[in-house]
């Protein structure tokens, strides 16, 4: 899951949420200096994505992209179901989704002394594409894609992604609309297990 899923899935805990944020730009151990709250919100975020790589409904997912684009399934399916989760928020959330992305960015300037390096510089993309809520559109979806590819060390497809995940648009929002509910309760029961909220 990408940013708004794991923004969402942390609750209404501020630090858990901050760190769920942190957790793709936070790599081994977290600094001990963090608030115990943030560091929670790590764990969870890795919790998240170990839970997520690993359900059948995603696994199934993932088996129907083209080979050239499975390998990267990982990413794309990340990317896809922010954009599935952006674009039917309503469904998922209370919040709306314009309301819900700006207090995601603002939580971002208040805590900004705890952000590390790779997430002060996503920040200013954050706020130039209104992300993570802009991903419910295709164009921005679409050009979070080049950009990964050019990121990516080796040459990859990653950026000629979006027509495969268009065409596939029916199965995945299936298996999408199936693992949703059970990564929200898995989530909620993790954090009800390790005490954050």
């Amino acid at each position: 899951m990408n940013h708004l899923a794991h923004a969402l899935l942390a609750g209404d805990d501020e630090l858990l949420r901050l760190g769920g944020l942190m957790g793709d730009f936070v790599h081994g151990q977290p600094d001990p200096a963090l608030p115990e709250g943030v560091i929670t919100g790590i764990r969870l975020h890795r919790a998240i994505d170990v839970y997520t790589d690993s359900h059948p409904e995603v696994l199934e997912a993932r088996s129907l992209l083209p080979v050239p684009f499975r390998r990267y399934g990982g990413i794309l399916l990340d990317m896809w179901f922010d954009h599935l989760l952006a674009r039917d928020f309503p469904r998922w959330s209370e919040h709306p989704l314009e309301a819900y992305s700006a207090s995601v960015r603002a939580l971002l300037y208040r805590y900004e002394p705890l952000l590390p390096p790779g997430l002060l510089r996503f920040r200013h993309y954050m706020d130039a594409h209104a992300l993570p809520g802009g991903y419910a559109r295709t164009e921005e979806l679409g050009a979070a894609l080049d950009g990964i590819s050019h990121r990516l060390s080796r040459a990859n497809p990653v950026g000629e992604a979006m027509p495969v995940l268009v065409g596939l648009e029916r199965p995945l929002q299936a298996r999408f609309e199936v693992f949703f509910p059970q990564l929200q309760g898995f989530a909620k029961g993790w954090v009800e297990a390790n005490g954050g909220g």
